[in-house]
């Protein structure tokens, strides 16, 4: 285990600490312990704050910040994939859908209060993937070759475990594109990292006749 990720974990345990506090913990000097600390807040990942010391002088102590959970365990996906296979379970698959398409419902209107309806279609997909990729998904938006239309990629699925065990999570997604970027947009799904690809793509483009289903 690397240095930093010891000071993580005592953090973790100990709670807020000062720095000669650390070093006591680790078997270091205080001022190896502050070197690792400074690192740290540079990534983000320990803050500092000043409390009053027994000589009228501050002491600093140190904490984690809410960025350094990924170095811990998480349990979100497993949890997810139980949750969901007990109310398939319990309550059956139509509860099932209605409460993805619930979720989606929200997703929807979430969606439509950040991107401006008269924008044009390049404009809906740049912001539709500043909040995907806010949101964990990566998101970027690329032309089409040889014809019009753009190409909506995401290289990571925040969501992948709990989508691979129900697939009805990507069909509303899917639909939640549809519905946002209007009848008049065809939308569709050409890679899918559930399906094995290394990123998931969808096709967006004018059209007269409406989305196609996939």
């Amino acid at each position: 285990m690397s240095p930093r990720k010891r000071v993580l974990d005592h953090l973790k345990s100990a709670g807020p600490t000062s720095a000669g506090g650390l070093g006591e913990l680790m078997g270091i000097t205080k001022m190896a312990a502050l070197q690792h600390l400074h690192a740290l807040e540079i990534q983000g990942l320990v803050k500092r704050e000043a409390k009053p010391g027994v000589s009228g002088r501050p002491t600093f102590l140190w904490s984690l910040t809410a960025a350094a959970s990924k170095f811990f365990p998480d349990a979100h996906a497993e949890l997810a994939v139980s949750l969901i296979a007990c109310m398939n379970e319990s309550l059956g698959p139509a509860a099932l859908d209605k409460l993805i398409k619930t979720r989606s419902r929200h997703q929807l209107q979430s969606y439509r209060s950040e991107i401006e309806p008269t924008a044009s279609l390049g404009q809906k997909l740049e912001a539709l993937a500043a909040i995907r990729s806010r949101e964990g998904y990566m998101a970027a938006v690329e032309r089409l070759e040889n014809r019009e239309g753009y190409l909506l990629v995401e290289r990571h699925c925040p969501i992948c475990i709990a989508a691979t065990n129900c697939t009805g999570l990507c069909r509303e997604e899917l639909n939640v594109f549809r519905k946002l970027l209007g009848d008049k947009v065809e939308v569709k799904r050409t890679e899918h990292i559930v399906a094995g690809a290394s990123r998931c793509a969808y096709e967006v483009s004018a059209s007269s006749v409406g989305a196609k289903s996939l």
